[in-house]
Formats: structure tokens, C-alpha cells, sequence
């Protein structure tokens, strides 16, 4: 098995609107080893963002390369690249994303419908990520029921619905008072701990001492790198 689950060469990406020509970043190059658990920081409107969403496969690089699991993920066609994400891949973001008629179970739900998972083994699974990550007592609670940490740790859930390796998240305590923040980052730990891969895009430095591995991006550029 490669230890290194996610690998970038030489990443270039570039925004092209009628009349500006936005450069975001400038050959990044980087490895993440299995599961570490890594911050991406850096100035905003640096790249870091960019970098993840190019890692994530949400977008595709303008020139270079990104592997996961030693998959070029840069060459796939749409739907490879879809599927792939489905099964490798979890996001969380700093704005929850919830469904505000739905409870915090159907909420996880929705990401196991498209994998063809039996509506019963959609509850059992639900019911399961909630509890690991603390709210099991909130299943048919929702959001508006629910505090913003509470909500946050549904997303994360929801993230895990189809078991990915690799659990990217950008500034996922962004939008949270303190109390809510060590919620959610006690729920991140305990899943790194269980062997998952995390990726947190983010402006705290107090997260970032956590980590196991931190990268700098500066002016989209790779600007420093180092172990805590």
C-alpha cells in the first residue's frame, strides 16, 4: 500500500474572466502521508482554498498533477472523477450545508442514496456517525434545533457516510464560538485517531500546532512546510 495517500506536481491554476487574468496558484508541489493529520494555512486569497478544491477534485488544475492513492485524478473523465470522490473522499466546510427540513439523520442520509444503500442501512449507518460523533441523542433533531457546533458535527457525519480515507476540510471551526470549536475539533481527533487521513484548510494557529504536518501557501506558492 503507497504511504502516501495524496501527492500534488507542480499544481498550477489559473482564473481567466473577460478582462483579468487571476493567477491562484504557482506550481505547488507537496505530499501528505496516510493517515496524518495536516493543516494547509497561509494568508486569505493565497490559494489554499484552491488547493484543497483541486485535491478534492472539485476543480481541475490548469497544468500539473494530482494523485490520490497513486491516481492520477487529474486524467479521469467526470464520472471516474465522481465516483472516486464518493468513495475516497469526504468535505466538510466552514458553512454546514445542512438540508433545514431534514433531520440531522436524514441529513447523513442523503450522502449514501446515490451509492444505492437500502434505506435501512442508511438509518443503522446514520445512527452510528452520529453517535461516534456525539450525537446520538440528536437524530431526529433539526438544524434549527441545533447549535452551531451540534450542526457542524452532523456535516462531519455526513462526510463519513461512505467511509472515505481521505476527510478534507475548509475552515470547519471558521464559523463557531469556542465551546462549539473544541466540540468539533474533539470529533476530528477521535477520527483521526481511527486511522482517517484529515486536511484542514485553515486561519488558526492553534489548530495548526495540533497537526502532525503543516503547509504554508503564500502568494500560491508552497512557502514553507515542517513537522510539529
Amino acid at each position: 500500500m503507497n504511504d502516501i495517500i495524496v501527492k500534488t506536481e507542480d499544481l498550477v491554476k489559473t482564473y481567466n474572466s473577460s478582462k483579468v487574468k487571476t493567477l491562484a496558484l504557482r506550481g505547488v508541489s507537496l505530499e501528505i502521508p496516510r493517515g496524518t493529520f495536516s493543516c494547509i494555512i497561509g494568508p486569505s486569497g493565497h490559494g489554499k482554498s484552491t488547493l484543497m478544491h483541486l485535491i478534492g477534485g472539485l476543480d481541475r488544475p490548469t497544468e500539473g498533477s494530482v494523485f490520490i492513492d497513486g491516481t492520477d485524478i487529474s486524467a479521469l473523465s467526470s464520472g471516474d472523477l465522481a465516483a472516486l470522490r464518493a468513495r475516497k473522499i469526504g468535505f466538510v466546510f466552514q458553512f454546514f450545508n445542512l438540508l433545514q427540513n431534514l433531520t440531522a439523520a436524514e441529513n447523513v442520509q442523503t450522502a449514501m442514496m446515490f451509492a444505492g444503500t437500502s434505506e435501512k442501512a442508511q438509518r443503522e449507518r446514520a445512527g452510528q456517525l452520529l453517535s461516534l460523533v456525539g450525537l446520538g441523542d440528536k437524530t431526529k433533531s433539526k438544524p434549527s434545533e441545533m447549535s452551531g457546533g451540534q450542526q457542524q458535527r452532523v456535516a462531519i457525519a455526513r462526510a463519513l457516510a461512505n467511509d472515505p480515507e481521505i476527510l478534507l476540510m475548509d475552515e470547519p471551526t471558521g464559523n463557531l464560538d469556542s465551546e462549539s470549536e473544541a466540540e468539533v475539533l474533539n470529533a476530528i481527533f477521535k477520527l483521526h485517531k481511527e486511522g482517517k487521513t484529515v486536511v484542514i484548510v485553515t486561519h488558526n494557529n492553534e489548530i495548526a500546532k495540533m497537526a502532525e504536518v503543516v503547509f504554508e501557501i503564500k502568494d500560491g506558492k508552497l512557502d514553507g512546510q515542517w513537522k510539529n
